[in-house]
């Protein structure tokens, strides 16, 4: 893994919670010193919880700046996922202290912000360091508050499940109900595929 140019100042990009049922979609940004690395960062999905928290320490100390932006179940629904997916990748940038000249993203969907120019990179989170470190930072800092509403919601398993679609979670939705951090065009899509088997 590398960085993409010679610039302390490339951001690498990355989301986390696109495919929940519940909670919001949580973007990070991360600038990394020029040439540095870490071997252990890599996709925050290939990592344990334990890992995770451990490099999130390790990203924001050593990390030259990082911002961290969620946009939430009620903007989803009004914007759909993938504007909301952008508008938070753009939230967190905007929260730099330090302006990025260049961006990297994982993925393959992203709209200028700023005009500074950027390349989407399918699977960057497995290629780049700063991507993999903004992939970690997105996914721990979603599941903490996913964690924390879970003392909310207690009933849908998001201490463990994190707000997906699991067989638990589903269940208990029939059961109890909508939350206001359930995503409800997430939930109609759900039970139109049950409806149809």
């Amino acid at each position: 893994m590398n960085n993409f140019s010679d610039t302390n100042f490339e951001a690498g990009v990355d989301e986390a919670g696109r495919g929940s049922l519940a909670g919001p979609i949580t973007a990070a940004a991360v600038i990394l010193p020029n040439n540095y690395r870490n071997k252990a960062l890599k996709d925050s999905k290939k990592l344990s919880e334990k890992k995770r928290m451990e490099l999130k320490v390790i990203i924001e100390n050593e990390s030259v700046d990082f911002a961290v932006f969620s946009v939430p179940s009620s903007t989803i629904d009004k914007i759909n996922i993938l504007n909301s997916t952008i508008r938070a990748m753009h939230g967190a940038l905007d929260n730099l202290k330090t302006t990025p000249n260049y961006i990297i993203i994982d993925g393959n969907r992203f709209k200028k912000f700023k005009n500074i120019n950027y390349k989407c990179i399918v699977k960057g989170d497995n290629k780049f360091q700063n991507i993999a470190a903004a992939s970690i930072l997105a996914k721990t800092y979603r599941d903490l508050f996913m964690i924390e509403q879970h003392k909310r919601f207690p009933y849908f398993g998001w201490n463990k499940n994190k707000g997906y679609g699991t067989k638990f979670h589903i269940k208990n939705i029939y059961k109890y109900g909508l939350t206001k951090l359930h995503r409800r065009s997430f939930i109609i899509k759900k039970s139109q595929i049950k409806l149809e088997l």
